[in-house]
């Protein structure tokens, strides 16, 4: 919600300025994020009006002007501006004049010829563009002399606030005048709005068919109207500062009433309307031709405004072409409407465009705001573009009843903590327009038209509140003992998890855990995902389950901006599905890392990281517990560099590389490594217990095998574990061989058997009988010893 600060003033003026207005606002809920000024500062620049122009003698381009600039003799100003002319009004620097980015205006020749300042365009100003090629071309009757930063109000501020939604009364300037007057304790003034006379005959009938979607629907023909009139400039003026671009005078009277009253408005052409104005849902299949030059195709889910040929308009979100208003309308329908927030809200996901209109709708509309609404606009199509107004036409649905909330005084004292007197709760309820009743524990309050959101005491104690101020009541401070509970130790502190990853060099990174529907196909291998009812964008429209995806399009977005060492992990939930159709939450950690191992520097070479840089960071992740590394298949990695990582012949994750097809896919020049790990395996940690250390010697003995090339080394350590020996403190590989000397399809592993006893020195007489095992466990698995 954006907004000119001159213009609140208008109805209610709490003699602060826009910063402490934005203060008082944030401290009542209503978050301001910016204040800007409405102009550069500038100075010494009034109104002119050009008198005389003639040819510059030695410059084709240039002009010599004499204006009017309220001094009492005209002034000399060389200009080369296309558009100046005798007779305009025009912004003009005076000597001694600064212009923004301290530009400082004097008397200087230009080609010979003296000018004594300068006329101005809106870009010299710093104002608001306005598609003119050259000078900002004044009102007639602007007055000459006038300062021109009074004439055009730029010494005003333009706030925007950040509405939450259940605050859809402060979507106006009036509920924000009612907001203002209540914190502040300054007067209101609304405009006041006149009953139009009725000077035609002609009416509009409406009809609702869907009650439930539609509670109240008013519509009021004018004829003869004068559509080409141009938008006052006050009028253009108030809107630019809302944000909202002048279109023509008819639409804009729409706009402004809307940012006035609240009521979102729409002119149709009432020449082109066949029959009644009728209130319905879509027909499936049908189409419509939007404002904003799109086509859509309606769902019947779609409430619309339709005539007895066909649809209009979408009702609260969008106007139709084909009964849009145009230079050539000569007769008008105003419609003013209210529509259930339920009907609206969503639609401008669904169709892909919202509106001003549609963002009021979707969070509630006064449903009293109708009659004053149409009012004002009659009121003011009439006084710029003419006419002859008819009667109003209305029909009523369903409209919400008003709901009763008690709020007791003793209640308030509890929740807020402070005692306040009743007169004062009854003056701040009366200022919000709540209009309390005294009874005999506090006061009873009919939620107004315009606050959805009173249901509950709460409501009304947290409005009590935020009026009296947050910053009024005191802190209270509870003592006590806050004990620290011991972490047990079978489980690591998490933040051990995060100083390691980033000892390993890696960075957190955060993303959404709703995600596109396309990542969970191609990473996830995930063709039923979690859809969201309401996303946020089609981009967001299912929950995660793996985090490659972020971690990609992460790694996407450094590559854009040439980061080509990337080392990311995240820690996060996953979503799935589980067997009885009730979702599942899990936390996991994974990581990402792409480009060369380390930085690029003199003393290594460049290696660009493979699958054993990230194992041995997954291996230092998960230090202390026995895993082993499978291999396997995933649908995101490359089928010849992947694998689980199991432990206690459970899987707890995967690792490997990104497939071929999706380097491709997301334009990745090479394959980043990837790892995904159950975060409460991660978490887990072996009981620490104690273990002596042997005072005698430790006996080393090698042994090579040869095995098929397709035989793994987990197979052979698999092997080796049957046998079972407490003498056996190590077994590892140190050695593979292919090559000459052995038979095709076979290799040569060669690993160190470590062997010591806690209570002797081993012999040959107890090592040669268990090497003779650990050769035949060896044997039993397909590899034999290498004579």
């Amino acid at each position: 919600m954006q907004f000119s600060y001159n213009w609140l003033k208008t109805q209610a003026n709490p003699n602060l300025s826009a910063d402490e207005l934005s203060h008082l606002l944030t401290m009542a809920g209503l978050e301001v994020e910016e204040v800007n000024p409405a102009a550069p500062e500038f100075s010494g620049v009034v109104v002119a009006e050009v008198k005389s122009v003639d040819k510059h003698p030695d410059a084709d381009r240039l002009n010599i002007t004499r204006v009017d600039a309220g001094t009492g003799d005209l002034i000399q100003i060389v200009c080369g501006a296309p558009n100046v002319k005798p007779g305009i009004k025009v912004p003009c620097a005076l000597p001694g004049a600064v212009l923004p980015g301290n530009f400082k205006i004097k008397p200087t020749k230009m080609r010979g010829q003296v000018s004594n300042g300068m006329l101005c365009s809106t870009d010299e100003l710093g104002l608001p563009d306005d598609a003119v090629d050259g000078l900002h071309i004044l009102p007639e009757d602007a007055p000459v002399g006038c300062n021109l930063r009074d004439y055009l109000d730029l010494d005003d501020a333009v706030i925007t606030l950040k509405i939450t939604p259940n605050r859809a009364d402060c979507l106006s300037i009036k509920g924000l005048a009612r907001e203002v007057a209540a914190l502040s304790q300054c007067e209101k003034k609304y405009p006041e709005i006149a009953k139009a006379t009725v000077t035609s005959a002609r009416k509009q009938p409406v009809r609702i068919d869907t009650p439930e979607d539609c509670g109240r629907f008013l519509s009021r023909v004018i004829e003869n109207v004068n559509a080409q009139v141009p938008t006052p400039d006050w009028m253009k003026q108030r809107l630019a500062r809302s944000g909202i671009r002048s279109i023509s005078a008819l639409v804009d009277i729409g706009n402004y009433v809307m940012m006035e009253l609240g009521q979102p408005m729409h002119v149709f052409d009432a020449d082109k309307l066949t029959g009644s104005i009728i209130v319905r849902r879509a027909k499936n299949g049908e189409t419509l031709a939007c404002l904003n030059e799109k086509e859509i195709t309606l769902a019947e889910n779609t409430l619309v405004i339709a005539d007895e040929q066909g649809v209009l308009s979408l009702a609260g979100l969008m106007g139709g072409e084909p009964s849009a208003v145009s230079d050539k309308t000569c007769n008008i329908v105003l419609e003013a409407a209210w529509f259930a927030p339920e009907i609206i809200a969503g639609k401008s996901r669904q169709y892909g465009f919202g509106s001003d209109s549609s963002f009021r709708f979707e969070r509630g509309v006064d449903t009293a705001l109708q009659v004053d609404a149409i009012e004002r606009a009659t009121e003011l199509v009439l006084a710029i573009c003419g006419g002859a107004a008819g009667e109003v036409v209305e029909a009523v649905g369903n409209l919400p009843n008003a709901r009763r909330v008690n709020l007791r005084m003793a209640r308030i004292e509890q929740v807020l903590g402070v005692k306040l007197e009743a007169s004062a709760v009854e003056t701040i309820l009366r200022n919000l327009g709540l209009n309390p009743i005294a009874v005999s524990e506090g006061f009873e309050v009919s939620s107004p038209s315009f606050r959805f959101d009173i249901e509950i005491e709460a409501d009304l104690i947290e409005e009590v509140g935020r009026v009296y101020g947050y910053e009024n009541i005191p802190d209270d401070y509870t003592s006590g003992r806050l004990k620290m509970l011991a972490l047990p130790e079978t489980k690591q502190p998490r933040f051990a998890i995060y100083n390691r990853l980033a000892e390993r060099g890696y960075q957190e990174v955060v993303s959404y855990a709703f995600v596109d529907e396309q990542w969970e196909k191609d990473f996830g291998g995930n063709h039923d995902p979690i859809r969201l009812q309401n996303p946020l964008a089609a981009q967001y429209a299912v929950m995660r389950s793996t985090l490659i995806g972020g971690l990609v399009e992460i790694l996407q977005n450094n590559l854009n901006r040439k980061q080509n060492r990337v080392r990311i992990f995240e820690i996060a939930r996953v979503f799935t599905k589980a067997s009885d159709g009730s979702f599942v939450q899990k936390e996991r950690v994974g990581g990402l890392i792409y480009g060369s191992v380390l930085p690029e520097q003199w003393g290594e070479k460049t290696r660009a990281a493979d699958f054993y840089d990230i194992k041995a960071d997954v291996e230092t992740l998960l230090a202390g517990k026995q895993v082993r590394f499978v291999k396997a298949e995933h649908p995101a990695l490359h089928p010849g560099r992947t694998a689980e990582i199991v432990q206690d012949g459970k899987t707890i994750g995967f690792i490997g590389e990104l497939h071929p097809q999706w380097l491709q896919k997301y334009d990745l020049p090479q394959a980043p490594l990837v790892f995904e790990i159950d975060m409460t395996a991660v978490l887990a940690q072996e009981k620490v217990a104690y273990r002596p250390v042997s005072k005698f010697q430790a006996v080393r003995r090698d042994l090579a095998f040869v095995m098929p090339e397709d035989m793994k080394h987990d197979e052979l350590i698999a092997a080796f574990d049957t046998v079972g020996s407490n003498l056996i403190q190590e077994i590892s590989v140190f050695d593979v061989y292919r090559g000459a000397g052995l038979p095709e399809g076979m290799k040569s592993m060669a690993v160190k058997v470590l062997l010591q006893d806690m209570e002797a020195t081993l012999t040959d007489e107890v090592i040669e009988p268990l090497m003779q095992k650990l050769i035949q466990a060896a044997a039993c698995a397909g590899a034999q010893l290498r004579s």
